[in-house]
């Protein structure tokens, strides 16, 4: 897949807007005139929705703006032994949000890789989504985005990494998509800065002996509609829970109109001694979800590694999904014991301040030579003794 999805690159960076064109053709049976979604075709959209669909999308958007802001970091500055140290915070100057346009539309993907970015202050936000249907154009409006294109795959990570005549280059690219895309981000870190590596999404859910198993399944269920490579797990200490849940898995496919995907998808129902095995597997496995079906917050105290904890049964991870505020970009495979989900840190630098008086440089003048000196590097020290020289 390398391979290909280097090919892929090289073109996009040799030949441009009509390296992309020629993809649309290959791929998606799309011939494009023109890459970026016009403001004309953005009202159009909006005149598309319900009213419904629209309060849907703007209620998120007020949702995730709001914990987004409780997500900023602090300017501070500190006097010590005659220095002043602190650290300033500044947004990117530019981002670029990948909203994936495959089985599904997902205006929830456009708010959650916006919004934040909006927060952070970025100076432009630009989107690329293939297909770029309705309900994408809008969340995307709504949270904030300047510009907006409509392509995908391969040929959108790589447009937003170089520029093109009509995309711009971006300082980094967030977002989820297919192994395709994550290969393309994966290549090109380094020339742009990326997120994170996006795999198959999955829920781990604890429970114990007074779980509701139809709450259990459904929840299971839910994650493996995403598709056949998604994961669900379920971790109890109930053999009759287990059991339960099983029957009601098979039950609720039934009637699913994604069964077809969801009854491909993983599913595994662990049963463990008690809660210190089951949590002990789950900060193993460093789920991107972890539902704990217990309505005890004491027991986040026993979580080390998730990207995403929900707590009780009305905690329902579609809600994280779509509404709640919390971002839903998060870690895969186990990199939930690297880092947390896409959050306005993800937007923004913070160069460390240094204000150092003639005093201050003194009292480290010392320490400063010694260790320049045990490491080497002559000149280091020299650059603080030339200020004493007199």
């Amino acid at each position: 897949m390398n391979e290909k999805v280097q090919g892929i690159i090289l073109d996009v960076r040799e030949n441009g807007d009509a390296a992309i064109r020629k993809y649309a053709r290959q791929f998606d049976g799309v011939e494009m005139d023109c890459l970026e979604v016009t403001k004309k075709e953005i009202r159009e959209a909006y005149a598309a929705l319900s009213e419904k669909e629209l309060a849907a999308i703007k209620k998120a958007a007020s949702n995730i703006k709001w914990f987004a802001e409780k997500q900023k970091p602090k300017e501070w500055m500190e006097e010590r032994e005659g220095m002043l140290l602190g650290q300033i915070v500044k947004p990117l100057d530019s981002v670029g949000v990948y909203v994936p346009g495959g089985n599904y539309p997902l205006p929830s993907s456009a708010l959650m890789g916006v919004i934040p970015a909006k927060v952070a202050g970025v100076g432009e936000i630009v989107v690329c989504s293939p297909k770029a249907r309705p309900a994408v154009l809008v969340a995307a409006d709504i949270a904030g985005a300047d510009r907006i294109f409509r392509i995908g795959g391969v040929q959108a990570i790589a447009a937003m990494a170089y520029g093109t005549e009509s995309v711009p280059k971006v300082s980094k690219i967030v977002g989820p998509g297919n192994a395709y895309v994550t290969a393309a981000k994966k290549l090109l870190f380094g020339e742009v800065g990326i997120d994170m590596l996006a795999g198959p999404t999955e829920v781990m859910i604890i429970a114990d002996e007074n779980a509701n198993p139809k709450y259990i399944a459904a929840d299971m269920l839910a994650q493996m509609e995403h598709d056949t490579n998604a994961e669900a797990i379920l971790v109890t200490t109930s053999k009759e829970v287990a059991a339960e849940v099983e029957k009601q898995l098979e039950r609720q496919l039934e009637t699913l109109s994604t069964s077809g995907i969801a009854s491909e998808a993983k599913k595994e129902i662990i049963v463990v001694g008690n809660l210190g095995e089951a949590f002990e597997l789950a900060n193993e496995r460093a789920p991107e979800h972890l539902e704990i079906m217990i309505p005890d917050e004491g027991l986040l105290e026993k979580v080390r590694n998730a990207g995403a904890v929900f707590i009780g049964e009305y905690s329902v991870e579609a809600g994280g999904d779509y509404a709640t505020g919390p971002n839903h970009v998060l870690p895969t495979g186990g990199f939930a014991k690297a880092r947390a989900g896409l959050s306005v840190m993800d937007f923004v630098k913070m160069p460390s301040v240094q204000i150092v008086s003639k005093e201050g440089l003194e009292n480290l003048r010392e320490t400063v030579g010694t260790l320049a000196d045990m490491e080497g590097l002559e000149a280091h020290k020299k650059s603080v003794e030339v200020r004493f020289d007199g």
